[in-house]
């Protein structure tokens, strides 16, 4: 059930008495939980959450926050988040991925839809009170709408593509010949509520029992494709998965527009095999395996090559992984994946 925000009655004061502002009255049950996973972002984390503490769901408690710590570095913004009123934060004690914690977020918030965003996305001071609306009429009108997107844009007010089709093999191999923006995603043209194939799990509100009954995000999924594998495992359930242009974020980093040092390429490989290991009939995995061997190999070479022992090493682990995953050998290939997430933060504390 949506939770009703009642408007506060004011009474006119005596002439003597100066007039106050009306105080937001506050509901017991949030109807909305944001659920925010930092991976060493606290900066951005605190930057994020005093956006969202300005709107007034958060303020009438209509809202809540719910931070999941994937094993960041200690850090002083992580005491100050933790004493705001209306804010949650879990930390764990090793990165376990983002669609772990995702579950975890979820797992400890209470309202009935779910808004999942990256720590590097910038809201207008409106947003929240428009997702909480589109919450409560969905709530209201539409029983099956599981999961909305909404209208993405970079730091520069240009337009980002937020959803696409569902992967192939073929459209990923031609999707190679593509500017990176684009090898995933598709423009949704129109200014109206469309249904979509999947949204981009940077920004994105899921109604907490649709979650449910989907079991959350795939835990075989550490990072990159989850969100895809999510959206259409609801679709597949009878939910509904709609893009929502009226609602616009920033997101200032995605993937497309940094370079992709070794570590994170190995992630989103991973991620696509995992995704086509699901989806994909075996013969397709073995050959997406091969072509990742391939890539690796070559990158492995070059990395030699520019004298980077820490570039060949991943490159290397690159191609085991993608061996395993061949060979459907699952938990052997995420094994090797744990190991070099471990030598990454071992890496980052000595910095």
């Amino acid at each position: 059930m949506a939770t009703a925000i009642l408007s506060p009655i004011i009474l006119s004061p005596p002439r003597s008495a100066p007039l106050r502002k009306a105080q937001p009255v506050r509901t017991t049950t949030p109807q909305l939980s944001v659920v925010i996973v930092n991976y060493a972002q606290w900066n951005e984390t605190s930057r994020l959450v005093g956006q969202l503490r300005t709107a007034d769901p958060l303020r009438t408690g209509a809202a809540e926050i719910v931070i999941v710590d994937n094993h960041s570095r200690s850090h002083r913004v992580a005491a100050r988040l933790r004493r705001l009123p209306g804010v949650s934060l879990r930390r764990w004690g090793r990165n376990r991925g983002f669609a772990r914690a995702v579950n975890e977020g979820c797992r400890l918030s209470q309202g009935e839809w779910c808004l999942v965003l990256n720590p590097d996305v910038t809201l207008a001071g409106d947003f929240l009170d428009g997702v909480l609306a589109l919450a409560e009429k969905l709530s209201e009108e539409d029983p099956q709408a599981g999961i909305v997107g909404f209208q993405l844009r970079h730091a520069d007010g240009s337009r980002q593509l937020s959803s696409g089709p569902f992967p192939t093999l073929l459209g990923t191999i031609g999707g190679l010949f593509l500017p990176r923006a684009r090898r995933k995603y598709r423009r949704v043209h129109g200014r109206k509520r469309v249904r979509v194939p999947w949204v981009t799990g940077c920004c994105f509100l899921i109604r907490r029992e649709c979650l449910r009954q989907l079991g959350g995000f795939d835990r075989d999924f550490f990072l990159y494709y989850e969100d895809v594998d999510l959206c259409r495992r609801a679709r597949e359930h009878g939910w509904s998965v709609w893009y929502e242009p009226a609602l616009r974020a920033v997101h200032e980093r995605p993937l497309h527009v940094r370079q992709v040092p070794a570590h994170l390429r190995l992630l989103v490989r991973h991620g696509l095999l995992t995704y086509a290991a699901k989806h994909w009939p075996p013969w397709q995995l073995r050959l997406l395996s091969g072509i990742v061997r391939g890539e690796a190999l070559v990158r492995r070479l070059a990395a030699r090559w520019r004298g980077d022992p820490s570039d060949t090493a991943l490159f290397a682990a690159l191609g085991q992984i993608a061996a395993d995953m061949g060979r459907r050998h699952f938990a052997r290939a995420r094994r090797w994946l744990n190991r070099v997430v471990r030598r990454e933060e071992q890496r980052r504390a000595i910095r």
